[in-house]
Parts: C-alpha cells; structure tokens; sequence
C-alpha cells in the first residue's frame, strides 16, 4: 500500500536525519526505522538516507505537494 507524504518533509528528513530513519517512520514504514536505529553507528542508513532524499527530489508531487512512497 502506498502511503502520501509531504514531499520536502521528507527530503528534508532523509537528507538531515536520514541516518536515524526518521524518513522511514514519517512514511509508517516502522520496521525499515527501527533498522536505521539500530546500524545508524555505521553510518550506512546515513548514505542510504541521501541517496533516498535525493531520489525524492526527482519525483513528481502533486498539486498539494505530496507524493506516494
């Protein structure tokens, strides 16, 4: 099920807080933020989290500025 977010709330959260995965708990995605919560000392999640934010920035949102993760 796709879920419709906000889209610079999460570019903003994936590219600053991306390494947590507070992007991941944004979109109700629960178990994928538990996993950044738990390697963020490995500094993966937080590359993960750019590359996602960056991604983001190349959807198209609708008219109220929300897309679907």
């Amino acid at each position: 099920m796709k879920r419709k977010v906000n889209k610079v709330i999460y570019i903003l959260l994936a590219l600053f807080l991306g390494e947590f995965g507070l992007h991941k708990f944004y979109t109700g995605q629960t178990g994928k933020g538990i996993l950044y919560l738990i390697f963020c000392w490995t500094f993966i999640p937080g590359f993960i989290g750019v590359i996602e934010g960056i991604l983001a920035i190349f959807n198209p949102a609708d008219s109220d500025g929300n897309f679907y993760i």
